[in-house]
């Protein structure tokens, strides 16, 4: 039997990967990354998002690999959202590997998929501020801002990079202001958000170099 993102013997169509629950009319929060490994910010994020977007759901979607980072010594994907899984312990978080699933590499791509098949659905991009800062290297990310609204969750050091980096500054006039954090997945994109309030110090880069997830 063929797998996800496989093609069938004998077929040139590639399967349609099934797509954690959702319903037109859901806010469903968007929360990518390698989560090499998960660790105790991703759970606060997750929940911080769930909380203050007033999200009905948020999807954990792990990549297969980062296109701008060496991505040589990275685990299994399945090992990742396993541990990924095991760490959110949380009713309205789903982890998944869509972008393995369906063959891209690109968060702008990603995204238009689940915006073409899931009609209806409010999507909002989460990222941290330190992604934020460097949002302008990311391949067709000023298409990504026009395709969802996007929520950026503060990290400590990286504020005034974050805010005053390419991408924001390109962004400022779409900017909404964290009171209305509620609205933003029904809001037109391009729209983000700045989200203060979780200013853990934990990073996957940092935990790789300790030995230890949490």
């Amino acid at each position: 039997m063929a797998r996800i993102g496989e093609r069938p013997p004998g077929s040139g169509r590639v399967l349609t990967p099934k797509l954690p629950p959702h319903a037109p009319g859901m806010a469903i929060g968007l929360y990518g990354g390698s989560f090499n490994p998960p660790h105790a910010a991703h759970r606060l994020v997750s929940r911080l998002a769930l909380k203050r977007l007033e999200l009905d759901r948020l999807w954990q979607l792990v990549t297969p690999g980062n296109p701008l980072k060496d991505n040589a010594a990275l685990p299994a994907l399945g090992e990742r959202m396993a541990a990924a899984a095991r760490l959110s312990a949380h009713p309205r978080v789903e982890v998944a590997g869509i972008e393995a699933a369906i063959g891209v590499r690109r968060s702008h791509d990603l995204v238009a998929h689940l915006v073409e098949r899931c009609p209806g659905v409010g999507f909002v991009w989460i990222m941290g501020a330190d992604n934020l800062a460097t949002l302008h290297r990311w391949g067709r990310w000023r298409e990504l801002a026009e395709l969802v609204p996007i929520a950026v969750i503060d990290r400590p050091g990286a504020t005034f990079a974050a805010t005053n980096a390419p991408a924001a500054q390109t962004l400022a006039r779409f900017r909404i202001d964290e009171a209305d954090a509620g609205r933003l997945a029904w809001a037109a994109p391009p729209a983000w958000c700045f989200l203060h309030g979780l200013r853990s110090p934990l990073s996957s880069t940092a935990l790789r170099g300790a030995g230890r997830a949490d």
